[in-house]
């Protein structure tokens, strides 16, 4: 008995969905090698934080009504936080991107962005969509691997369209 597959390629997600179809391990080689070329921008963004950003910081914070404990604050975990994910969902706003996964580095990127509180009054302005440390350090680093990055796109694409 034969099974015929068809596969249509159409961008990136689709190329990262597509390998695992076609190999699975082609997929983690892909993730593994997107890691290893947007090592220079996670790097740059661990090297951003030096400090806790506020004493009270480093201290335990739990939200009022959860359970959830939010800080303290370390500087160890927030550079560890700084991981590279590929986002492949449908609907998905980018696919290959660079998240704080540290809540209290996350909080502390983001505090007062959607509406002004005193937690981010305090850490200082950061406009609508943007974060304080990762974004600018990010888009410092960015021209640096963004050939690289599109030249291994383009390489997988020719892959998926080879196994086709």
């Amino acid at each position: 008995m034969t099974v015929n597959t068809t596969i249509t390629v159409s961008g990136v997600k689709e190329t990262i969905n597509a390998l695992k179809k076609i190999d699975p391990q082609l997929q983690k080689d892909f993730r593994a090698q997107a890691t290893a070329i947007a090592q220079p921008a996670i790097k740059a963004a661990q090297d951003m934080y030096t400090q806790v950003p506020l004493s009270g910081m480093a201290y335990n914070w739990t939200s009022p009504g959860r359970d959830r404990k939010n800080f303290p604050f370390s500087v160890a975990k927030a550079k560890k936080g700084v991981q590279l994910r590929i986002d492949t969902r449908r609907n998905a706003v980018g696919v290959i991107l660079i998240e704080q996964k540290d809540p209290a580095a996350a909080i502390f990127e983001t505090a007062g962005r959607a509406n002004a509180n005193r937690l981010g009054n305090q850490l200082g302005f950061v406009g609508a969509g943007r974060t304080r440390f990762i974004g600018p350090a990010v888009y410092r680093a960015r021209r640096n691997i963004e050939a690289e990055m599109q030249k291994m796109i383009l390489d997988t694409a020719r892959t998926v369209r080879q196994a086709m």
